[in-house]
């Protein structure tokens, strides 16, 4: 077990918790004065906030905690991260994570002169403390513990009640496990694991013991649904076809295994950040964002992107997992010796790739296949766009039918049949406006997702992200990242028996080889 750097916001006087010196105050103040007249409208008592832990601070927590903060359900009590104060994370704009950070704590020269991107546990004390003040009006404001070890803040941390899991992909599960084992409500980020072995364990402790749980990359999905909605009324027949394609991956894919050895940064624990993987030399190819990109550690552009479109697709359409996936990975040449030769890589995701799976029928659909797209690869222009001569967008969902297609934007933004006389003719047909196409609300979509996990932190009904209805979409993404590992070939899958019927060496990459005392 490792130290905390919680000594300064660690115990309360007479051994009382955090949480318990806020009961006991709001108790006496409750005995003076009416509850309204305390805190007015919005007012939310402290006994009655969800106290969260953040596990994880790096770029995607930052981008994420303002909405968080600004909740007058959540209190975030603590911060855990492996990295200390951060030197090696990556942004999408020189400058931005910082200017984010000033905006939220009304610090407009906070870290004057240090052009680090920002993130790590001391970086989320002074994020979450800095806005608490701002929000008090005070200048000050001390109650947010920090750690190195998630599992010394499980210990240590009473009073916590739910966690939000931030880190890499591969240690999603491990701490998802332990928080539910301590009867904690749990937030991850996408994947639920890298693994379908641990996925399931995950999903089965949720499960076993009904803790309300929620998918941060979980949507209600309505530009999905009013697609899903014209299939229904007939607009394109009977659905053959799902594509969808991104533009990512937005970080280095890298070719070899990285042959240099740099020291392990100051501040920065190791061995803590590879958690269950084996021991391997350090290297800043594998850490913050560029985990996303090795099988060991991330799960690829697919699970990265396709949990946000896909997931309303795999409800909606009541998906199990797919029968069969298969894939066509790009590759890389090197040339030695005066040979040239293709890498064999089966340690890093490839830079493009295009994935199929397929369904089996259930109920009144038909069978299904849908096809994902990254690293600039997109599915074939379709005739009734090459009519008008146009081109695919650079992300987009297309939905194939055997009597026309419907095409959107990533998520199926503005669903149009095409081409647009289609459309044109079928609006005419239903009696229905013409509606202006419609930007994305970021503000919006995370006030809603959060509402949806607070409300069920709070003994609602569970959110649409809720963990149970995660195994097959989550079957789906690690199946696709196996097919890659294996260049490209088709899986069989069973899912009632957990197995790759057709490749019998495939099913070891379902687990991991675990280091000692971290196996699920």
């Amino acid at each position: 077990m490792r130290s905390s750097d919680a000594g300064s916001t660690g115990g309360e006087p007479g051994g009382m918790t955090r949480r318990g010196v806020i009961r006991a105050g709001a108790a006496a103040s409750f005995a003076i004065v009416p509850r309204h007249v305390l805190g007015g409208s919005g007012y939310v008592a402290p006994s009655e906030k969800i106290t969260l832990a953040c596990i994880g601070f790096g770029s995607q927590a930052i981008r994420e905690i303002g909405g968080i903060l600004a909740s007058p359900d959540v209190q975030v009590v603590s911060v855990c991260d492996v990295e200390k104060d951060g030197a090696h994370y990556l942004e999408w704009g020189k400058g931005q994570l910082r200017s984010e950070i000033r905006e939220l704590i009304g610090k407009p020269n906070w870290r004057e002169g240090d052009d680090r991107v920002p993130g790590g546990r001391d970086v989320g004390r002074e994020v979450v403390e800095g806005y608490y003040a701002k929000q008090r009006g005070k200048d000050g404001f001390k109650g947010c513990s920090t750690y190195a070890d998630f599992r010394e803040l499980l210990d240590k941390e009473k009073d916590v009640t739910a966690v939000k899991v931030m880190t890499p992909d591969h240690t999603h599960a491990a701490i998802s496990l332990a928080a539910l084992r301590k009867g904690l409500n749990v937030i991850v980020h996408k994947p639920l694991a890298n693994r379908i072995v641990e996925a399931r364990a995950v999903i089965d402790a949720a499960r076993e013991r009904k803790i309300a749980t929620h998918f941060l990359p979980a949507s209600e999905g309505a530009d999905q649904k009013r697609a899903l909605d014209m299939v229904k009324e007939g607009a394109i027949g009977t659905l053959r076809e799902i594509h969808n394609w991104s533009m990512r991956p937005m970080w280095p894919q890298f070719d070899a295994i990285p042959g240099d050895r740099p020291p392990v940064p100051e501040g920065f624990d190791w061995t803590l950040w590879l958690g269950p993987s084996r021991d391997r030399p350090y290297h800043p190819a594998y850490t913050h964002t560029n985990f996303r990109g090795w099988y060991e550690f991330g799960a690829g552009s697919i699970a990265d992107m396709g949990h946000y479109s896909l997931w309303p697709i795999f409800q909606a359409l009541q998906l199990d997992a797919p029968v069969s996936v298969e894939s066509t990975p790009s590759h890389v040449c090197t040339a030695s010796d005066g040979i040239c030769r293709r890498i064999k890589n089966d340690y890093s995701f490839p830079a493009a790739c295009t994935v199929r799976m397929r369904f089996a029928p259930k109920a009144d659909r038909g069978a299904l296949d849908l096809f994902w797209y990254d690293g600039g690869i997109k599915p074939p222009v379709p005739e009734e766009l090459m009519a008008e001569d146009q081109e695919l967008a650079e992300e987009g969902m297309l939905f194939v039918g055997d009597r026309g297609k419907i095409l959107g934007g990533f998520r199926a933004e503005n669903p149009r049949l095409i081409p647009e006389s289609r459309m044109k003719a079928y609006l005419n047909e239903k009696g229905r406006p013409d509606e202006p196409a419609r930007g994305r609300n970021r503000a919006s979509q995370s006030r809603s997702r959060n509402a949806a996990w607070i409300a069920a932190f709070k003994g609602g009904p569970a959110s649409y992200g809720d963990f149970t209805l995660a195994g097959p979409i989550t079957d789906a993404m690690n199946l696709a990242a196996i097919s890659l590992r294996l260049e490209g070939r088709r899986l069989r899958w069973d899912a009632r028996a957990a197995r790759i019927t057709n490749i019998a060496d495939a099913n070891r990459f379902l687990s991991r080889d675990y280091r000692p005392g971290w196996e699920i």
